[in-house]
Protein backbone atom coordinates (compact mmCIF):
# COMPACT_ATOMS: atom_id res chain seq x y z
CA UNK A 1 0.00 0.00 0.00
CA UNK A 2 1.25 3.48 -0.90
CA UNK A 3 0.29 5.90 1.85
CA UNK A 4 -0.30 5.54 5.60
CA UNK A 5 -3.23 7.93 5.76
CA UNK A 6 -6.84 7.03 6.38
CA UNK A 7 -7.38 5.31 3.01
CA UNK A 8 -4.32 3.10 3.27
CA UNK A 9 -4.82 2.33 6.95
CA UNK A 10 -8.54 1.51 6.72
CA UNK A 11 -7.86 -0.70 3.69
CA UNK A 12 -5.03 -2.45 5.53
CA UNK A 13 -7.06 -2.95 8.71
CA UNK A 14 -10.05 -4.28 6.76
CA UNK A 15 -7.86 -6.78 4.88
CA UNK A 16 -6.03 -7.98 7.99
CA UNK A 17 -9.24 -8.37 9.96
CA UNK A 18 -10.58 -10.53 7.14
CA UNK A 19 -7.41 -12.59 6.63
CA UNK A 20 -4.79 -12.37 9.41
CA UNK A 21 -2.40 -14.50 7.33
CA UNK A 22 -1.92 -11.76 4.72
CA UNK A 23 1.55 -10.26 4.31
CA UNK A 24 0.86 -6.55 4.10
CA UNK A 25 3.21 -3.57 3.94
CA UNK A 26 2.64 0.18 3.71
CA UNK A 27 5.18 2.62 2.29
CA UNK A 28 4.82 6.12 3.72
CA UNK A 29 6.99 9.04 2.61
CA UNK A 30 6.77 10.77 5.99
CA UNK A 31 5.00 9.31 9.05
CA UNK A 32 1.58 7.68 9.39
CA UNK A 33 -1.04 10.42 9.32
CA UNK A 34 1.35 13.08 7.96
CA UNK A 35 -1.06 14.35 5.30
CA UNK A 36 -4.71 15.39 5.44
CA UNK A 37 -5.52 12.42 7.69
CA UNK A 38 -3.58 13.94 10.58
CA UNK A 39 -4.30 17.62 9.94
CA UNK A 40 -7.99 17.90 9.13
CA UNK A 41 -10.75 19.69 11.03
CA UNK A 42 -11.93 16.55 12.80
CA UNK A 43 -15.35 16.12 11.16
CA UNK A 44 -16.45 12.51 10.88
CA UNK A 45 -19.49 13.26 8.79
CA UNK A 46 -21.98 11.47 6.55
CA UNK A 47 -21.51 14.30 4.07
CA UNK A 48 -20.18 13.25 0.67
CA UNK A 49 -18.18 15.37 -1.81
CA UNK A 50 -20.95 15.14 -4.43
CA UNK A 51 -24.37 16.42 -3.34
CA UNK A 52 -27.41 14.16 -3.21
CA UNK A 53 -29.20 15.89 -6.12
CA UNK A 54 -26.15 15.51 -8.36
CA UNK A 55 -25.67 11.88 -7.29
CA UNK A 56 -29.32 11.17 -8.10
CA UNK A 57 -28.98 12.91 -11.46
CA UNK A 58 -25.83 11.00 -12.41
CA UNK A 59 -26.56 7.58 -10.92
CA UNK A 60 -30.25 7.45 -10.01
CA UNK A 61 -32.17 8.04 -6.79
CA UNK A 62 -31.68 4.49 -5.48
CA UNK A 63 -27.91 4.75 -5.83
CA UNK A 64 -27.87 8.13 -4.09
CA UNK A 65 -29.91 6.73 -1.19
CA UNK A 66 -27.70 3.65 -0.90
CA UNK A 67 -24.53 5.73 -0.80
CA UNK A 68 -25.94 8.12 1.81
CA UNK A 69 -26.99 5.23 4.05
CA UNK A 70 -23.53 3.67 3.80
CA UNK A 71 -21.98 7.02 4.69
CA UNK A 72 -24.22 7.20 7.77
CA UNK A 73 -23.07 3.69 8.71
CA UNK A 74 -19.43 4.71 8.16
CA UNK A 75 -19.70 7.44 10.81
CA UNK A 76 -20.75 4.79 13.33
CA UNK A 77 -18.14 2.33 12.05
CA UNK A 78 -15.31 4.78 12.75
CA UNK A 79 -16.43 5.10 16.37
CA UNK A 80 -17.05 1.39 16.78
CA UNK A 81 -13.63 0.43 15.39
CA UNK A 82 -11.85 3.05 17.49
CA UNK A 83 -13.46 1.55 20.61
CA UNK A 84 -12.69 -2.05 19.59
CA UNK A 85 -9.05 -1.23 18.79
CA UNK A 86 -8.51 0.92 21.87
CA UNK A 87 -7.88 4.07 19.86
CA UNK A 88 -8.25 7.26 21.91
CA UNK A 89 -9.41 9.41 18.98
CA UNK A 90 -11.68 11.68 21.02
CA UNK A 91 -14.68 10.33 19.08
CA UNK A 92 -17.72 12.32 20.20
CA UNK A 93 -21.13 11.99 18.56
CA UNK A 94 -22.29 15.54 18.07
CA UNK A 95 -24.36 16.06 14.96
CA UNK A 96 -23.62 18.93 12.60
CA UNK A 97 -25.01 22.44 12.22
CA UNK A 98 -24.81 24.07 8.81
CA UNK A 99 -25.57 27.67 9.66
CA UNK A 100 -27.20 30.38 7.62
CA UNK A 101 -25.00 33.22 8.79
CA UNK A 102 -27.07 36.00 7.27
CA UNK A 103 -30.38 35.74 5.45
CA UNK A 104 -28.59 35.29 2.12
CA UNK A 105 -27.53 31.78 3.27
CA UNK A 106 -31.04 30.60 4.17
CA UNK A 107 -31.91 29.37 0.64
CA UNK A 108 -28.87 27.07 0.59
CA UNK A 109 -29.77 25.24 3.80
CA UNK A 110 -33.40 24.98 2.71
CA UNK A 111 -32.30 23.39 -0.59
CA UNK A 112 -30.13 20.91 1.28
CA UNK A 113 -33.02 19.90 3.53
CA UNK A 114 -35.34 19.59 0.52
CA UNK A 115 -32.83 17.27 -1.18
CA UNK A 116 -32.82 14.97 1.86
CA UNK A 117 -36.62 15.09 2.11
CA UNK A 118 -37.15 14.36 -1.59
CA UNK A 119 -35.07 11.19 -1.30
CA UNK A 120 -36.76 10.09 1.93
CA UNK A 121 -33.60 10.72 3.99
CA UNK A 122 -34.68 13.64 6.18
CA UNK A 123 -35.77 11.71 9.29
CA UNK A 124 -32.60 12.63 11.19
CA UNK A 125 -32.35 16.23 9.95
CA UNK A 126 -34.33 19.37 10.60
CA UNK A 127 -34.29 23.09 9.95
CA UNK A 128 -33.74 25.34 12.96
CA UNK A 129 -34.72 28.99 13.29
CA UNK A 130 -32.48 31.64 14.82
CA UNK A 131 -33.84 31.08 18.34
CA UNK A 132 -33.26 27.33 18.12
CA UNK A 133 -29.72 27.90 16.87
CA UNK A 134 -29.00 30.28 19.75
CA UNK A 135 -30.16 27.65 22.24
CA UNK A 136 -27.29 25.47 21.03
CA UNK A 137 -24.66 27.95 19.90
CA UNK A 138 -24.48 31.75 19.82
CA UNK A 139 -22.95 32.92 16.56
CA UNK A 140 -23.15 36.53 15.47
CA UNK A 141 -25.51 36.84 12.49
CA UNK A 142 -26.95 33.30 12.60
CA UNK A 143 -30.43 33.30 11.04
CA UNK A 144 -31.04 29.54 11.05
CA UNK A 145 -29.39 26.19 10.49
CA UNK A 146 -29.77 22.70 9.10
CA UNK A 147 -29.10 20.17 11.84
CA UNK A 148 -28.06 16.67 10.79
CA UNK A 149 -27.64 13.93 13.36
CA UNK A 150 -25.02 11.78 11.63
CA UNK A 151 -21.74 13.46 12.48
CA UNK A 152 -19.06 13.04 15.13
CA UNK A 153 -15.96 15.03 15.98
CA UNK A 154 -12.55 13.43 16.40
CA UNK A 155 -8.90 14.23 17.01
CA UNK A 156 -7.61 13.41 13.50
CA UNK A 157 -3.98 12.64 14.25
CA UNK A 158 -4.87 10.39 17.18
CA UNK A 159 -7.18 8.43 14.90
CA UNK A 160 -4.49 8.07 12.22
CA UNK A 161 -1.75 7.01 14.64
CA UNK A 162 -4.14 4.66 16.43
CA UNK A 163 -5.09 2.99 13.14
CA UNK A 164 -1.39 2.59 12.32
CA UNK A 165 -0.78 0.81 15.63
CA UNK A 166 -3.82 -1.40 15.04
CA UNK A 167 -2.46 -2.41 11.62
CA UNK A 168 0.92 -3.25 13.15
CA UNK A 169 -0.65 -5.28 15.97
CA UNK A 170 -2.37 -7.39 13.33
CA UNK A 171 0.88 -8.11 11.50
CA UNK A 172 1.10 -5.30 8.96
CA UNK A 173 4.40 -3.49 8.44
CA UNK A 174 4.59 0.29 7.98
CA UNK A 175 7.76 1.66 6.40
CA UNK A 176 7.84 5.33 7.38
CA UNK A 177 10.28 7.76 5.74
CA UNK A 178 10.02 5.63 2.59
CA UNK A 179 8.86 7.64 -0.42
CA UNK A 180 7.58 5.81 -3.47
CA UNK A 181 9.39 7.00 -6.61
CA UNK A 182 7.59 4.80 -9.14
CA UNK A 183 4.69 2.37 -9.46
CA UNK A 184 5.13 -0.60 -11.80
CA UNK A 185 1.88 -2.38 -12.80
CA UNK A 186 1.63 -5.86 -14.29
CA UNK A 187 1.55 -9.53 -13.24
CA UNK A 188 4.03 -8.71 -10.45
CA UNK A 189 3.24 -5.11 -9.50
CA UNK A 190 5.63 -3.23 -7.27
CA UNK A 191 6.31 0.04 -5.52
CA UNK A 192 9.80 1.41 -6.14
CA UNK A 193 11.45 3.21 -3.22
CA UNK A 194 15.02 4.39 -2.50
CA UNK A 195 15.28 1.54 0.07
CA UNK A 196 14.19 -1.22 -2.29
CA UNK A 197 11.07 -2.47 -4.04
CA UNK A 198 7.85 -3.70 -2.45
CA UNK A 199 6.32 -6.51 -4.53
CA UNK A 200 2.90 -8.06 -4.01
CA UNK A 201 -0.03 -9.55 -5.87
CA UNK A 202 -1.88 -6.26 -5.29
CA UNK A 203 -0.60 -2.71 -4.93
CA UNK A 204 -2.93 -0.08 -3.44
CA UNK A 205 -2.44 3.60 -4.29
CA UNK A 206 -3.80 5.59 -1.34
CA UNK A 207 -1.82 8.81 -1.24
CA UNK A 208 -4.75 11.23 -1.80
CA UNK A 209 -3.42 14.67 -2.92
CA UNK A 210 0.14 13.33 -3.08
CA UNK A 211 -0.91 10.88 -5.82
CA UNK A 212 -0.84 13.87 -8.18
CA UNK A 213 2.95 13.48 -8.09
CA UNK A 214 2.68 10.17 -9.98
CA UNK A 215 2.81 10.65 -13.78
CA UNK A 216 -0.13 8.30 -14.36
CA UNK A 217 -2.36 10.28 -11.95
CA UNK A 218 -0.98 13.77 -12.44
CA UNK A 219 -4.20 15.07 -13.99
CA UNK A 220 -6.65 12.87 -12.04
CA UNK A 221 -6.29 14.94 -8.86
CA UNK A 222 -5.24 18.44 -7.97
CA UNK A 223 -4.02 19.48 -4.51
CA UNK A 224 -6.33 22.06 -2.92
CA UNK A 225 -5.04 23.63 0.28
CA UNK A 226 -7.26 23.88 3.34
CA UNK A 227 -5.98 25.91 6.30
CA UNK A 228 -6.82 26.01 10.00
CA UNK A 229 -6.34 28.34 12.98
CA UNK A 230 -6.76 27.30 16.61
CA UNK A 231 -7.47 29.44 19.65
CA UNK A 232 -5.96 29.08 23.07
CA UNK A 233 -8.31 27.39 25.56
CA UNK A 234 -11.32 29.56 26.42
CA UNK A 235 -12.36 30.32 29.99
CA UNK A 236 -15.60 28.97 31.49
CA UNK A 237 -17.03 32.50 31.31
CA UNK A 238 -16.22 32.77 27.60
CA UNK A 239 -17.81 29.39 26.91
CA UNK A 240 -20.88 30.45 28.86
CA UNK A 241 -21.23 33.36 26.42
CA UNK A 242 -20.90 31.09 23.38
CA UNK A 243 -22.72 27.95 24.54
CA UNK A 244 -21.93 25.00 22.24
CA UNK A 245 -22.24 22.41 25.01
CA UNK A 246 -23.15 19.73 22.45
CA UNK A 247 -19.87 20.24 20.55
CA UNK A 248 -21.68 19.99 17.20
CA UNK A 249 -19.56 20.24 14.07
CA UNK A 250 -20.34 23.67 12.61
CA UNK A 251 -20.09 25.25 9.16
CA UNK A 252 -21.86 27.87 7.08
CA UNK A 253 -22.84 27.95 3.41
CA UNK A 254 -19.95 30.04 2.08
CA UNK A 255 -18.56 28.98 -1.28
CA UNK A 256 -15.06 29.45 0.10
CA UNK A 257 -15.87 26.90 2.84
CA UNK A 258 -15.56 27.10 6.61
CA UNK A 259 -15.62 24.37 9.24
CA UNK A 260 -15.43 24.59 13.00
CA UNK A 261 -15.01 22.35 16.00
CA UNK A 262 -15.10 22.88 19.75
CA UNK A 263 -12.16 20.74 20.74
CA UNK A 264 -12.08 18.43 23.74
CA UNK A 265 -9.60 20.72 25.50
CA UNK A 266 -11.80 23.81 25.15
CA UNK A 267 -10.47 25.56 22.06
CA UNK A 268 -12.15 26.67 18.84
CA UNK A 269 -10.78 25.24 15.62
CA UNK A 270 -11.68 27.36 12.57
CA UNK A 271 -10.77 26.09 9.12
CA UNK A 272 -11.40 27.14 5.55
CA UNK A 273 -10.13 27.55 2.01
CA UNK A 274 -8.47 30.52 0.38
CA UNK A 275 -4.85 29.48 -0.19
CA UNK A 276 -4.12 29.63 -3.93
CA UNK A 277 -3.64 26.68 -6.25
CA UNK A 278 -0.01 26.44 -7.40
CA UNK A 279 1.36 25.91 -10.88
CA UNK A 280 1.56 22.28 -12.05
CA UNK A 281 -0.14 21.08 -8.83
CA UNK A 282 2.96 21.78 -6.78
CA UNK A 283 2.94 20.49 -3.20
CA UNK A 284 5.55 21.69 -0.70
CA UNK A 285 5.78 22.12 3.04
CA UNK A 286 6.07 25.92 2.77
CA UNK A 287 2.54 26.01 1.31
CA UNK A 288 1.05 24.61 4.53
CA UNK A 289 0.98 28.19 5.82
CA UNK A 290 -0.44 31.15 3.92
CA UNK A 291 -0.38 34.37 5.92
CA UNK A 292 -3.29 36.07 4.14
CA UNK A 293 -5.58 33.07 4.51
CA UNK A 294 -4.66 32.45 8.13
CA UNK A 295 -5.29 36.14 8.90
CA UNK A 296 -8.67 35.91 7.14
CA UNK A 297 -9.61 32.85 9.21
CA UNK A 298 -8.72 34.62 12.46
CA UNK A 299 -10.85 37.62 11.40
CA UNK A 300 -13.75 35.35 10.51
CA UNK A 301 -13.54 33.51 13.83
CA UNK A 302 -13.70 36.82 15.69
CA UNK A 303 -16.63 37.95 13.53
CA UNK A 304 -18.52 34.75 14.37
CA UNK A 305 -17.65 34.96 18.08
CA UNK A 306 -16.90 38.54 19.20
CA UNK A 307 -15.71 37.21 22.57
CA UNK A 308 -12.61 35.93 20.75
CA UNK A 309 -11.29 39.50 20.53
CA UNK A 310 -9.64 38.81 23.88
CA UNK A 311 -8.46 35.27 23.05
CA UNK A 312 -5.08 34.58 21.40
CA UNK A 313 -4.68 32.10 18.56
CA UNK A 314 -2.07 29.51 19.47
CA UNK A 315 -1.67 27.48 16.27
CA UNK A 316 -2.03 27.74 12.50
CA UNK A 317 -1.47 25.02 9.93
CA UNK A 318 -2.77 23.57 6.68
CA UNK A 319 -2.20 21.04 3.95
CA UNK A 320 -3.39 19.68 0.62
CA UNK A 321 -6.46 17.59 -0.08
CA UNK A 322 -7.16 15.73 -3.32
CA UNK A 323 -9.82 17.06 -5.69
CA UNK A 324 -10.92 15.14 -8.82
CA UNK A 325 -12.34 17.04 -11.80
CA UNK A 326 -15.94 15.93 -11.09
CA UNK A 327 -15.59 15.90 -7.26
CA UNK A 328 -16.38 12.16 -7.24
CA UNK A 329 -14.12 9.82 -5.22
CA UNK A 330 -12.79 6.67 -6.88
CA UNK A 331 -12.50 3.15 -5.44
CA UNK A 332 -11.17 0.70 -8.02
CA UNK A 333 -9.23 -2.53 -8.50
CA UNK A 334 -7.82 -3.78 -11.79
CA UNK A 335 -6.69 -7.40 -11.45
CA UNK A 336 -4.80 -7.33 -14.75
CA UNK A 337 -2.47 -4.54 -13.63
CA UNK A 338 -2.57 -5.50 -9.95
CA UNK A 339 -3.33 -1.88 -9.03
CA UNK A 340 -6.07 -0.73 -6.67
CA UNK A 341 -6.86 2.79 -5.46
CA UNK A 342 -9.03 4.85 -3.13
CA UNK A 343 -8.84 8.61 -3.57
CA UNK A 344 -10.45 11.97 -4.28
CA UNK A 345 -12.41 12.98 -1.17
CA UNK A 346 -12.17 16.78 -1.66
CA UNK A 347 -11.98 17.39 2.08
CA UNK A 348 -14.75 14.97 3.09
CA UNK A 349 -12.46 12.05 3.80
CA UNK A 350 -12.73 11.05 7.47
CA UNK A 351 -15.79 8.81 7.14
CA UNK A 352 -15.54 8.42 3.35
CA UNK A 353 -12.08 6.85 3.64
CA UNK A 354 -13.46 4.27 6.08
CA UNK A 355 -16.18 3.33 3.59
CA UNK A 356 -13.70 3.35 0.71
CA UNK A 357 -11.21 1.15 2.57
CA UNK A 358 -13.86 -1.45 3.36
CA UNK A 359 -15.17 -1.40 -0.22
CA UNK A 360 -11.64 -1.77 -1.57
CA UNK A 361 -10.98 -4.75 0.73
CA UNK A 362 -14.13 -6.37 -0.68
CA UNK A 363 -12.93 -5.75 -4.25
CA UNK A 364 -9.44 -7.10 -3.59
CA UNK A 365 -10.66 -10.26 -1.87
CA UNK A 366 -13.53 -10.81 -4.27
CA UNK A 367 -16.08 -10.66 -1.47
CA UNK A 368 -19.68 -10.09 -2.61
CA UNK A 369 -20.89 -6.94 -0.89
CA UNK A 370 -23.36 -4.06 -1.32
CA UNK A 371 -20.36 -1.76 -1.03
CA UNK A 372 -18.93 -2.88 -4.37
CA UNK A 373 -22.08 -1.64 -6.14
CA UNK A 374 -21.82 1.93 -4.84
CA UNK A 375 -21.42 4.70 -7.44
CA UNK A 376 -17.80 5.47 -6.62
CA UNK A 377 -16.64 1.91 -7.39
CA UNK A 378 -14.72 1.70 -10.67
CA UNK A 379 -15.43 5.37 -11.27
CA UNK A 380 -12.98 7.27 -13.47
CA UNK A 381 -13.06 11.06 -13.22
CA UNK A 382 -12.26 13.19 -16.25
CA UNK A 383 -8.71 14.48 -16.33
CA UNK A 384 -8.02 18.01 -15.20
CA UNK A 385 -6.98 20.32 -18.00
CA UNK A 386 -3.27 20.57 -18.88
CA UNK A 387 -1.30 23.60 -17.80
CA UNK A 388 -1.64 26.55 -18.22
CA UNK A 389 -5.39 26.01 -18.56
CA UNK A 390 -5.54 24.18 -15.23
CA UNK A 391 -3.84 27.01 -13.33
CA UNK A 392 -5.94 29.68 -15.04
CA UNK A 393 -9.20 27.80 -14.48
CA UNK A 394 -8.66 26.83 -10.85
CA UNK A 395 -7.41 30.28 -9.89
CA UNK A 396 -10.40 31.88 -11.65
CA UNK A 397 -12.82 29.68 -9.73
CA UNK A 398 -11.04 30.35 -6.43
CA UNK A 399 -11.22 34.12 -6.99
CA UNK A 400 -14.80 33.82 -8.23
CA UNK A 401 -15.95 32.00 -5.10
CA UNK A 402 -14.43 34.74 -2.96
CA UNK A 403 -16.23 37.43 -4.97
CA UNK A 404 -19.55 35.57 -4.68
CA UNK A 405 -19.23 35.35 -0.90
CA UNK A 406 -18.28 39.01 -0.51
CA UNK A 407 -21.08 40.19 -2.80
CA UNK A 408 -23.68 38.05 -1.01
CA UNK A 409 -22.57 39.36 2.38
CA UNK A 410 -22.54 42.98 1.22
CA UNK A 411 -25.91 42.86 -0.53
CA UNK A 412 -27.66 40.37 1.71
CA UNK A 413 -28.79 38.41 -1.35
CA UNK A 414 -28.16 34.73 -2.11
CA UNK A 415 -26.07 33.88 -5.20
CA UNK A 416 -28.27 33.05 -8.18
CA UNK A 417 -26.54 29.80 -9.11
CA UNK A 418 -26.38 30.99 -12.72
CA UNK A 419 -22.91 32.52 -12.82
CA UNK A 420 -20.15 30.76 -14.74
CA UNK A 421 -18.17 30.13 -11.55
CA UNK A 422 -21.17 28.50 -9.85
CA UNK A 423 -21.86 26.31 -12.87
CA UNK A 424 -18.20 25.24 -13.11
CA UNK A 425 -18.12 24.26 -9.44
CA UNK A 426 -21.56 22.68 -9.28
CA UNK A 427 -21.42 19.37 -7.41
Amino acid sequence: ILGAGYSGLWTALSLLRRDPSLRLAIAEAEIAGFGASGRNGGWCSAGFPVSLPVLAQRHGADAARALHREMVAAVDEVGRTAAEEGIDAGYHTSGALRLARGRHQLPAIKRSFAALRDLGLADDSRLLDATEVASRLRVDGAEGALFTLHCAVIHPARLARGLARAVERRGGTIYEQTPVTAVVPGPNPRLVTPRGDLRARTVVLAGEAYLSRLPSLRRQLIPVYSLIVLTAPLSPEQWAEIGWEGREAVASSRYTVDYLQRTADGRILFGGRGAPYHWRSRISDDQDRHDATHAMLRELATAWFPVLRDVPFSHAWGGPLGAPRDWMPTVAYDRASGLATARGYTGQGVATANLAGRALADLITGTPSPLTSLPFVDHRSPDWEPEPLRWLGVRAVQHGYGRLDRRAEQRGLAPTGRSLVERLGHH
